[in-house]
């Protein structure tokens, strides 16, 4: 379980957590981690697993963020170390019990800080209220982070998920207290979007990411350390294509003109304008498209 990790990491304040979005529930135990340790001059590390554990059981995860994306966000926290762990079957079938031994031999930390409601072990047994039974035989403070709302809604990644897939990016950017983002490699497209005035970058949706309702978007979007303002339509484009195919997002960049194929781009989204749909001509959907534009 912990065999890779050298064993000169002692001493630590941990927060345990999958952490997928690193929501602003999530910075407040991954903060409270951090802030323990500069005042007991210590170091601050987040345990976490490169798979959600569902997914380990057999069961589809659509993730709010790429891995590298989420360990991205939890280094902004100032964490001094991540230990992201292979969840495999010995992990899923190991009890509550030893695996809060394990961490202990292995971290002896000084504080563990979770959320609310965090679980661990088989069965999920393990509960916040195991972890602080605990803290005085094994020696660590702990901490529980409670729950986090907005506009009375507790603040989770299932909701996240919920908003994004509903299209509600505006409410689950409020809850992540970032935008939801994805990046990718700029690809060919059919190039129409340039024949009608609007060139576009192409970009595969990651495969394992939420799926937004096709749609065109305000975005903004990241080119060689530049941001721009931008529009992308995510879907099949009906207009131009005639058969369905996999979903693309295309994005129309603001005030900006070159050759970025091949260049990973990030895209972040602000808001849904509307929904994807089929036009007659594309004069009318070049009508539609400079409608659109005014809202980003």
């Amino acid at each position: 379980m912990f065999e890779t990790i050298p064993d000169n990491y002692k001493n630590l304040s941990l927060a345990l957590g999958f952490f997928d979005g690193v929501h602003r529930a999530h910075r407040k135990v991954i903060t409270n981690a951090v802030e323990y340790a500069r005042k007991k001059h210590t170091k601050s590390a987040v345990i976490t697993f490169n798979t959600h554990p569902a997914e380990a059981a057999g069961k589809e995860v659509k993730y709010i963020t790429t891995i590298h994306t989420r360990d991205t966000l939890i280094k902004k926290l100032g964490v001094d170390y991540i230990f992201s762990i292979d969840f495999d079957n010995n992990l899923m079938n190991i009890t509550h019990i030893d695996y809060l031994d394990a961490l202990v031999k292995k971290f002896a930390p000084r504080a563990v800080t979770t959320g609310f409601n965090h679980t661990f072990g088989k069965s999920r047994l393990g509960t916040v209220d195991f972890i602080k039974e605990n803290s005085k035989k094994y020696g660590y403070e702990y901490f529980m982070i409670d729950p986090e709302e907005i506009n009375g809604e507790i603040i989770s990644s299932s909701i996240i998920r919920k908003k994004l897939t509903e299209g509600d990016i505006t409410g689950a950017n409020t809850m992540l207290g970032h935008p939801f983002s994805f990046s990718g490699e700029v690809i060919y497209g059919n190039q129409i979007g340039r024949t009608i005035g609007f060139p576009t970058a192409n970009v595969n949706y990651p495969e394992k990411l939420v799926m937004i309702p096709y749609g065109v978007y305000s975005v903004k979007i990241t080119v060689k350390n530049t941001t721009y303002r931008g529009m992308m339509n995510f879907g099949v484009k009906p207009t131009v294509n005639k058969t369905i195919s996999a979903p693309v997002a295309e994005v129309h960049i603001l005030d900006f003109s070159g050759d970025i194929y091949g260049e990973i781009v990030n895209i972040k989204i602000e808001k849904r304008i509307r929904a994807e749909r089929k036009f007659p001509s594309l004069d009318e959907l070049k009508k539609q498209i400079t409608k659109d534009l005014k809202e980003c």
